[in-house]
C-alpha cells in the first residue's frame, strides 16, 4: 500500500515486498496515484528496490507507467562500487531525448508559411520505422559518430560550438567504445542519422504562449509569441539493438555473479564487472549516436527555415537525455557518494551553480524540457536544489501514456484525429495512419497536471508554456 506523505509524495515502505533494500517513492497527486495503481508501476518501483547496491530511494515521476523491468518515469541510483547496472533501467531507445530550438521569428512571421514549412521538414527529416536519412556516412565515420556524438556533427559543419555547450554532457558521453557495439547494431543505425523514428517521436513547431518566470525565460532565450521547435528522437535501431544484445549478456552474467532478481526483465551485472563496463561503453556510444542524430535533425530544421522563411538562425535552448545511466556525485544519507543514476523516461534537472552547466546557464539552472502529447501544450522548467536532495537531480520527461497504443487506435480513426487537430488549428503530418492514431492526445496523461506535481513538489520549477502549431510524427 502507498503511504501518503504529502500532496505530491507517496511512499512504498520496505515492508511492502520481501527483499526490498530501500524505500520506493512516487510523485503524483490523488488522481494520478489511482491510475498508477492500475498497472504494474508500483510493483516495478518495488522490484527495483530489491536490486543489489541501490541507494536512496527507488523513484517514480508523475508521468510513470509500466515499462520493461523499470517503470517508464523511473529513477534509481546504484553505488558505483557495490551496485549493479541494468539495461532495463535505461531502456531500448538509449538516449531518447528532447531538444528545444529558439528561433528569431514570432507567430505572425511564420503563420502564413506554416504548411509550406512543415512540408519541407517532412521531406528532409524522414520519420517512421527503418527510414534512412539524407546523410550517408562510411563505416569508419560511423565509429567516429559513436565516439564523438554531436561533436562529430559540429566538426563536419552541422552546427557550432554554442550548440555543444547547450547539450547535456556537451553532446558527447566519454568512454564510448564503438568496438563494443555489435555489427548488427551498426547495420541498423548506419543510415539513420537525421531521422525521427516512430512511436512517440516527433518534431513540433510551437509558440511560446505563457511565461511563468520572466528572468529565467530571458536567460534561456525565450519570450512570449516566439516560435520554437521541439525535437524528440533517440538512437534509433542502433540503440535498440545494443539494449537487446546486452540484455542477453546480462542474463548470462547473473548466473556468473550469483545474482537473482524478482523479474527477469531486471537483468543486471555488477557495475565494475567486465560485462557492466562493456555495457556502459556501448550505451555511451549509442547515446552519442542519439546526440548526433538530434544535431543532424537540427541542421535540416535550420535549412528548412532558411529556405522557407529566409533565416535559419536558431539557438539550442537545451538538449536532455531521457533514457540513460550516468556516473554522478550525489549526497546520500548526508554523505557525498559516487553513484550510477539510471533515468528511464526521466530528465536530468540540475540546479543553478552546478558545474555541469555551461557558464551562461549556471546562474539560473538547467532547462528541463517536458513535451506534451500531440495537440497539447509542452513546458520548459528549470532544475532545483531540492531535486538534487530528493531525486538525484531528476524530473519527469513528458505526459506519460494512459492508454495502450492498441486501445488508442481502436478508439479513434485518423479522420477523427485530423478533425480534432484542425479544430485546434494544428497542422499534422505522419508517416502512417496508425502511427498518428496511437499517439492521439488523450492516450496520454494531462501534461499540465504532471508538470504541476513536479512544480508543486519543488523538483523543477515552471518557466514557460509552449503550444503546438505544426506536428510531424513517425
Amino acid at each position: 500500500m502507498f503511504k501518503k506523505l504529502d500532496e505530491y509524495r507517496y511512499l512504498i515502505p520496505k515492508s511492502y515486498k520481501q527483499g526490498m533494500l530501500i524505500e520506493g517513492l512516487v510523485y503524483a497527486n490523488d488522481k494520478m496515484i489511482k491510475h498508477i495503481e492500475k498497472d504494474q508501476t508500483k510493483e516495478q518501483v518495488a522490484n527495483v528496490a530489491t536490486l543489489p547496491g541501490f541507494v536512496g530511494r527507488s523513484l517514480a515521476m508523475p508521468d510513470a507507467h509500466q515499462g520493461y523491468g523499470f517503470c517508464i518515469g523511473g529513477v534509481a541510483a546504484a553505488d558505483i562500487n557495490d551496485g549493479v547496472v541494468s539495461a532495463g533501467g535505461v531502456g531500448f531507445d538509449i538516449n531518447c531525448g528532447v531538444r528545444l530550438l529558439a528561433t528569431k521569428f514570432e507567430l505572425s512571421d511564420v503563420k502564413p508559411k506554416l504548411e509550406q514549412l512543415l512540408d519541407r521538414l517532412f521531406r528532409d527529416i524522414p520519420c517512421g520505422t527503418g527510414k534512412k536519412g539524407l546523410l550517408n556516412v562510411s563505416k569508419l565515420e560511423l565509429d567516429d559518430v559513436l565516439r564523438d556524438g554531436a561533436e562529430w556533427a559540429v566538426k563536419n559543419s552541422f552546427g557550432n560550438d554554442r550548440d555543444l555547450a547547450h547539450i547535456e554532457e556537451y553532446g558527447k558521453i566519454p568512454n564510448a567504445d564503438p568496438i563494443l557495439v555489435s555489427t548488427r547494431a551498426k547495420e541498423r543505425g548506419h543510415h539513420q542519422l537525421g531521422t525521427l523514428g516512430s512511436g512517440n517521436h516527433f518534431l513540433e513547431i510551437q509558440v511560446v504562449s505563457e511565461i511563468f518566470d520572466h528572468e529565467v525565460a530571458q536567460n534561456f532565450g525565450l519570450a512570449k509569441d516566439q516560435i520554437v521547435v521541439l525535437i524528440h528522437s533517440g538512437s534509433r535501431g542502433l540503440g535498440h539493438q545494443v539494449c537487446t544484445d546486452y540484455l542477453d549478456i546480462m542474463q548470462s552474467g547473473m548466473r556468473k555473479y550469483g545474482i537473482s532478481v524478482v523479474d527477469r526483465q531486471l537483468a543486471c551485472v555488477p557495475i565494475q564487472s567486465k560485462e557492466g563496463q562493456d555495457y556502459l561503453k556501448a550505451m555511451a556510444a549509442s547515446a552519442n549516436f542519439a546526440f548526433a542524430n538530434r544535431q543532424m535533425i537540427t541542421h535540416w530544421t535550420r535549412e528548412a527555415f532558411r529556405q522557407i522563411l529566409g533565416s535559419g538562425e536558431m539557438n539550442i535552448v537545451y538538449d536532455v537525455c531521457h533514457n540513460i545511466a550516468k556516473c554522478e556525485d550525489h549526497e546520500v544519507n548526508g554523505k557525498k557518494k559516487k553513484v550510477l543514476v539510471h533515468r528511464k523516461g526521466a530528465t536530468r534537472a540540475f540546479p543553478k551553480n552546478h558545474a555541469s552547466l555551461p557558464e551562461e546557464l549556471r546562474s539560473y539552472g538547467q532547462p528541463v524540457l517536458i513535451p506534451g502529447s500531440m495537440g497539447t501544450c509542452s513546458y520548459v522548467l528549470v532544475g532545483t536544489d531540492l531535486a538534487m536532495k530528493e531525486t538525484f537531480g531528476s524530473s519527469c520527461h513528458g505526459a506519460g501514456r494512459s492508454k495502450s497504443r492498441t486501445q488508442a487506435k481502436k478508439e479513434t480513426s485518423v479522420e477523427e484525429l485530423f478533425r480534432e487537430m484542425k479544430s485546434k488549428d494544428i497542422i499534422v503530418r505522419g508517416e502512417t495512419k496508425s502511427g498518428l492514431t496511437e499517439e492521439k492526445p488523450d492516450a496520454y496523461k494531462d501534461v499540465s497536471e504532471v508538470v504541476d506535481v513536479v512544480h508543486g513538489a519543488g523538483i523543477a520549477s515552471k518557466v514557460a508554456k509552449l503550444l503546438p502549431l505544426a506536428v510531424m510524427k513517425g
